[in-house]
C-alpha cells in the first residue's frame, strides 16, 4: 500500500511581489508577483510497470501557449529560472535547467496570469500601475531520477542524500494520464497536471 504524502500545503494562494521600480518614460511602477498552485495526490494502489530512466533527465509537463504580453524579465518557453525571495522582496533569475539553482521551467507566456494553463505550478507576472502587462507560466523543473524539497516557500533542488522539509525523488513522468494510480510501485504519490493529463510520480524520502 502507498502512504499519503503530506504536501497539500503547497495548494494555496501565496503572492510574491518583486520590489517595485520606476519605468523609464512612463512615470509608473512595475511590480512582479507569483502565486503557487499545485495539485499533489497520494498514490493509492499498484500500477502498471513503467520504464525508468537509467540517468537523470530533465523533463516537463508540456508547454502551453507562447502568446505573451511584456515582462521586464526576459525568458523564453523552455528556459529555467530560480524563483524565490519573500512576499515583499521576491527574486527571479535565469538558471540552467536541471541545475542546483533551477526550481521552475517556463512552460508558457500569457498577457496576464489568468491566461496561464490552470494546472501550472506557478506564474511570474509583472504589472504596470496595478495592471498586468505579461506573465510567465511556470512548472517545477522536474528531473527524472532527481530530488526536490517541495516543503519550503518555493521548491528547491537537493541531492537525494540530503534531508529536507518534504523531500521527494522523481520516479517517472506519466504522459496522457490524470490518475496517480498509474504511477509504478516505487512511487508513493504524484503531482497531477489534470488539464494536460500528466502525472509526475514521486517517492517521499
Amino acid at each position: 500500500m502507498f502512504a499519503d504524502l503530506p504536501i497539500g500545503r503547497l495548494v494555496g494562494a501565496v503572492a510574491i511581489t518583486v520590489t517595485a521600480f520606476v519605468a523609464s518614460g512612463c512615470g509608473g511602477t512595475i511590480d512582479g508577483h507569483a502565486q503557487p498552485a499545485i495539485d499533489v495526490v497520494p498514490a493509492t494502489s499498484a500500477a502498471p510497470t513503467t520504464t525508468k530512466s537509467s540517468k537523470p533527465t530533465t523533463s516537463k509537463p508540456a508547454p502551453t501557449s507562447s502568446r505573451g504580453g511584456t515582462t521586464d524579465f526576459d525568458a523564453e518557453i523552455g528556459d529555467c529560472v530560480a524563483l524565490g525571495g519573500t512576499v515583499d522582496d521576491a527574486t527571479i533569475d535565469k538558471a540552467s535547467c536541471g541545475s542546483r539553482a533551477s526550481n521552475y521551467k517556463v512552460i508558457g507566456k500569457a498577457k496576464t496570469s489568468s491566461g496561464c494553463v490552470s494546472d501550472r505550478d506557478n506564474f511570474y507576472a509583472e504589472t504596470l500601475n496595478g495592471i498586468e502587462t505579461g506573465a510567465l507560466c511556470l512548472d517545477i523543473d522536474w528531473v527524472v531520477g532527481g530530488c526536490m524539497d517541495v516543503g519550503g516557500d518555493e521548491p528547491s533542488r537537493i541531492e537525494c542524500s540530503e534531508s529536507g522539509v518534504e523531500p521527494v525523488k522523481v520516479v517517472t513522468i506519466q504522459q496522457d494520464s490524470d490518475d496517480v494510480d498509474d504511477c509504478p510501485d516505487a512511487a508513493d504519490s504524484g503531482f497531477k497536471y489534470a488539464e494536460r493529463r500528466i502525472v509526475v510520480c514521486v517517492q517521499s524520502l
